[in-house]
C-alpha cells in the first residue's frame, strides 16, 4: 500500500484513515518527510508546530 499525508495532521501512514486524528482527508502528493523522535527538543518540530513522535509530510498537495 502506498504511503499517504494526512492533509489535517500531516502525519503520514497507511491505511483508511490517519491513526493520529481520524480523518479520511489523505493525498499521496507530499513533499519532504521528517521523522520527529524528540518534539520538546527538535528546532524543525517546533517551527512545523509538532508536538509528538511520528513522521510528517513538511508539505501536502
Amino acid at each position: 500500500m502506498k504511503q499517504r499525508a494526512c492533509k489535517v495532521c500531516n502525519t503520514i501512514y497507511e491505511g483508511d484513515k490517519c491513526p493520529r486524528c481520524g480523518s479520511k482527508e489523505f493525498t499521496e502528493g507530499f513533499k519532504g518527510k521528517i521523522q520527529v523522535l524528540n518534539p520538546e527538543k527538535s528546532e524543525i518540530a517546533k517551527k512545523l508546530n509538532i508536538k509528538e513522535k511520528g513522521k510528517f509530510a513538511i508539505k501536502t498537495r
